[in-house]
This record gives C-alpha cells, structure tokens and sequence, in this order.
C-alpha cells in the first residue's frame, strides 16, 4: 500500500480571516495547532495523526505517526514532502517499520554539496532530470493525495478550531481526523 506523509496547520480560533481583516484587527498567530498524518492514497483515509504546537519543524513529526500507521495496516511506500526530509525519516521507516521505499523529497538547505548518507543519496539520485512521465515522478505525484484529503477535511469541517485551551485543541482536531475518515466510509456504503 502507498501513503504519503504532510503536515497542515489549523486557525486557533473561529474568526475568519475575511472578518479579521474586515475589523482591521491584527491578524497575526503566534502559535496554533500542527497535524501531521498519514493518508492511504487509494481510499485517502487517514492511517494515522498526531497534533503538535506551531510553529515547528515538520521532520521530528515523521516517525511517531508511520509507527501508528505502520502498526495498523503494511505500508509498501511513504511519500513525502522535503519538510521530512532527514536521514533518520529515511531509515527508520525502512529497518524498523518495514517499509520497502521511502520517497521523500530532497530539501538542499542551501547547499549543493552531494548528501553525505545513504538515501538522501538515492533521493538525489531518483530526483535527477527526467523525462516528464518517468516511474518517480509518477510515484512522488501520488503524494498530492493527502494534501487533497487536508483540502476536503478542511472544506467539510472546518480550518479552525473553537476550542481555547490547547489540550481541547488536539482533541478537536483528531476528532475531525475520525468524521473525515467515518463521511468517507458513509460514502462509500451508499454506492
């Protein structure tokens, strides 16, 4: 099975910011709530997530979440974006969880220097110029799954939350987490 791998952020409070800005008040967060998760890319389900305090990096978020996913349901391949990438995020997933492939993109920190480890290597290597429909890039497109899946829980939920203490906070989230996955299951009952 595919999954991929992403991180999105959620408003920490229910004022739109079409009002905010309407008000002429500051519109500016300082902190809010981080999901990271992981999709099954056919059925675009959420495998697992964790809810984190933002801002922060997206690659020690990685690992806790393919462990949850991992222990529910065999992942062949993980595709994610270059906030996850790091060497650990490559090799963990692959002696640990079993996980055959990772692909997750290269993030250069402002260097072009060849990546001193093994599969930031292969990611360089798998990333190279290539023709237009070459197998990578047909894999790691495959990766827009879980961004869309962020889309529709958004869009059918909510991109804020309206809980104020930040325990409440996750708690909301992971719960639209579980009514995203239990409408897609409705939907797939009623056809």
């Amino acid at each position: 099975m595919r999954a991929a791998a992403a991180a999105t952020v959620f408003d920490a409070r229910p004022v739109s910011h079409y009002y905010v800005a309407r008000a002429g008040r500051r519109g500016t967060q300082r902190r809010w709530p981080k999901l990271t998760a992981v999709l099954d890319t056919r059925t675009h389900r959420f495998l697992a997530a964790a809810v984190a305090r933002g801002p922060s990096q997206d690659a020690p978020h990685l690992i806790p979440v393919v462990r949850q996913a991992a222990a529910r349901v065999p992942i062949d391949t993980l595709l994610a974006d270059a906030g996850f990438d790091s060497e650990a995020n490559h090799a963990t997933p692959r002696a640990e969880l079993g996980v055959r492939q990772t692909v997750i993109a290269l993030n250069r920190r402002g260097t072009r220097k060849w990546p001193p480890t093994k599969y930031r290597r292969q990611m360089v290597r798998r990333f190279k110029k290539k023709p237009r429909g070459s197998r990578s890039k047909r894999v790691y497109g495959q990766r827009w799954q879980i961004e869309s899946a962020f889309s529709r829980c958004k869009r059918r939920l909510g991109a804020s939350v309206a809980s104020i203490r930040e325990p409440n906070q996750y708690h909301e989230i992971l719960i639209k987490v579980v009514a995203h996955n239990t409408l897609l299951l409705a939907a797939r009952a009623s056809t």
